[in-house]
């Protein structure tokens, strides 16, 4: 199976093994330009000292294996991008890679607002190319693009050679759009990507040359050559989506099913979730890997693990476990019953621990790390659909539906890589990670809730909860009042942004509860989903890598209105600034020369 992502940049580990994958394909592919290849690392961490946007597409398996890349220039004064290179591992030719590429680029181009995509394509006339075996291959390549309506433009001065190699044809594709190419656009890209990518092999005087020569009004376009106008595609959903968004659901949450009458936190609750997601068609799933359990052991003690472990185990099948004896915690004195003991580790008297809560706790944390490895591969956006739920949960002690706290792990696992923030827009507190991080100075943790006079857990999430030693200053609690309206939360969460801004993390957890809604059994707060609309475009504009984890929301109707408003509104705010970077040639055979080197 073959997916299609795209690459902005080339600083995490799985970044940075990606590209180097594009590169060895691309010396294959081009030796004659092999030292382009070291660019391509440069021109997406640089894009203003280059003068365009790199968008690197790779093709890979579910296993990170690289099978082929298109990279486009766009160039955002004209609003038009340029095809630089598309090619295929040799080793992969006729399984369609190089069209879901092509496709997949002209989506994304579409989704950026890109008004076009050019393309500069060998010719296919004899008289110019005197080679059998090259002129077929060219004829090839153009018969390919003629599929998608995209033609040469004629009547223009642009295959005008400037050494003894014939200069290419210049294609252009519409990406759908209704209206034609006008003589002032086609003039103003032609300026602008000559100029940035051939500036060391052309003069001034041939790009005024090649610019002005475009006379007609609109452009006008060669008729096809090689394929029926009936069987010519206008526009082309890409088979492999290109998503900035992805989710990562596991099968192992639905072990976990408390029938208990009142038990809010069902399977129920992610089912509706992964549906409505998966008919926005913003999303890619990914499917959770496993993890050791030495990430789970680096957040929580290690006797707390294993009494979970040990006790979900030995549980009667029919008969959980709720904890109703809290001795006062002396770690010398700890009860020698097992389901005696649950009041020591727990919060509360509701959280049951039955044969599967460990099982399916451990579950949530794979799909939580999962999600988060998505990140480092550099997926921009990604949603850890957990059940159960994690943020209640602290070093040593579980509740509130909570045994492992997948945000907190997902983040540890993170900080190796740079500074993390995280922020809790659940409706309770996010007790278990402010345990968790207290101390700590590399993960801010940040959470607005109701406040803990009226709202559960009610020992903690006071605005004087500051953080202790090392961690003093890195951690916000910003507590509301019951039945707090849009107006008042929207403020609470401009003050939590505005600390990330200043702590500038390298990641953004998002513990994501829709409690917050009107109309939850849990929350008071009279928010409607407009609310998570506007909380999803300022998550956009930090421009850092998110990962959304999942947490409370017990009305179904608000999880499907809530899921779709938050992400929509990321969608549609990615689309309008291109902030998570979002048209093909047959397999390896699309050999534009860079820099210049073939006009």
């Amino acid at each position: 199976m073959i997916r299609i992502r795209s690459m902005h940049a080339s600083i995490l580990p799985g970044e940075q093994a990606r590209i180097a994958q594009v590169q060895r394909i691309f010396r294959h592919n081009f030796p004659e330009t092999a030292d382009y290849a070291d660019k391509i690392p440069d021109m997406l961490n640089r894009p203003l000292a280059f003068g365009y946007r790199a968008i690197l597409l790779v093709a890979e398996t579910r296993l990170g294996k690289v099978r082929g890349f298109c990279l486009c220039l766009y160039f955002p004064e004209s609003g038009s991008a340029l095809l630089d290179f598309l090619a295929v591992d040799k080793g992969q030719r006729g399984g369609g890679i190089g069209s879901a590429l092509y496709e997949s680029t002209r989506d994304y181009l579409r989704e950026m607002g890109a008004r076009g995509l050019f393309l500069e394509v060998a010719p296919d006339d004899p008289q110019r190319v005197r080679d059998p075996a090259v002129l077929a291959d060219n004829q090839r390549r153009l018969k390919f693009y003629e599929h998608y309506g995209v033609f040469p433009v004629i009547g223009t001065e642009f295959e005008l050679p400037i050494d003894s190699d014939p200069a290419p044809c210049l294609l252009f594709d519409g990406l759908g759009r209704p209206d034609a190419l006008g003589r002032a656009e086609a003039r103003a890209a032609v300026r602008v990507f000559l100029a940035r990518k051939y500036a060391d092999v052309v003069t001034p005087g041939y790009i005024e040359r090649v610019v002005e020569s475009f006379i007609d009004d609109p452009v006008r376009f060669r008729s096809p050559k090689y394929v029926p106008q009936t069987r010519q595609h206008s526009d082309v959903c890409a088979r492999f989506p290109v998503r900035e968004l992805s989710y990562v659901l596991g099968p192992r949450h639905t072990i976990h099913h408390v029938k208990d009458r009142g038990y809010v936190e069902r399977p129920a609750r992610v089912q509706a979730l992964a549906e409505e997601i998966s008919r926005t068609g913003m999303f890619a799933q990914v499917e959770p890997r496993r993890f050791s359990e030495s990430w789970i052991r680096a957040v929580h003690d290690a006797d707390f693990v294993d009494y979970l472990r040990l006790v979900c185990q030995n549980v009667p099948e029919t008969h959980p476990v709720y904890p109703y004896v809290f001795p006062i915690r002396r770690p010398e004195r700890r009860p020698r019953d097992l389901a005696m003991r649950a009041g020591y580790y727990c919060i509360d008297t509701f959280t049951p621990l039955d044969r599967n809560a460990y099982d399916a706790a451990r579950g949530a944390v794979d799909v939580a790390l999962t999600a988060a490895e998505e990140l480092l591969n550099g997926t921009r956006c990604v949603y850890a659909l957990c059940r159960p739920p994690g943020h209640h949960a602290g070093r040593r002690t579980f509740g509130g539906f909570c045994y492992f706290n997948n945000a907190a792990i997902a983040a540890h696992w993170l900080s190796r890589h740079g500074t993390v923030a995280i922020i809790d827009v659940d409706f309770h507190h996010g007790n278990g990670q402010q345990d968790i991080f207290y101390r700590r100075s590399d993960v801010l943790t940040v959470s607005l809730h109701g406040h803990p006079n009226i709202a559960y857990p009610y020992f903690s999430g006071f605005a004087d909860e500051k953080g202790e030693g090392p961690g003093l200053g890195f951690n916000l609690n910003v507590p509301l009042p019951e039945a707090t309206d849009q107006v008042a939360y929207l403020g609470a969460v401009d003050q939590a942004l505005k600390a990330i801004r200043r702590f500038d993390p390298r990641f953004v957890v998002l513990c994501l509860g829709f409690d917050t809604l009107t109309g939850d059994p849990t929350g008071s707060f009279q928010l409607t989903p407009s609310m998570l609309a506007r909380l999803g475009e300022r998550m956009v504009g930090l421009d850092k890598p998110v990962l959304v984890v999942q947490e409370g929301g017990y009305s179904l109707r608000n999880l499907r209105r809530g899921v779709r408003a938050l992400f929509g509104a990321i969608a549609e705010k990615v689309g309008e600034i291109g902030g998570l970077n979002p048209g093909h040639c047959p397999v390896g055979t699309h050999k534009n020369l860079p820099g210049g080197d073939h006009r």
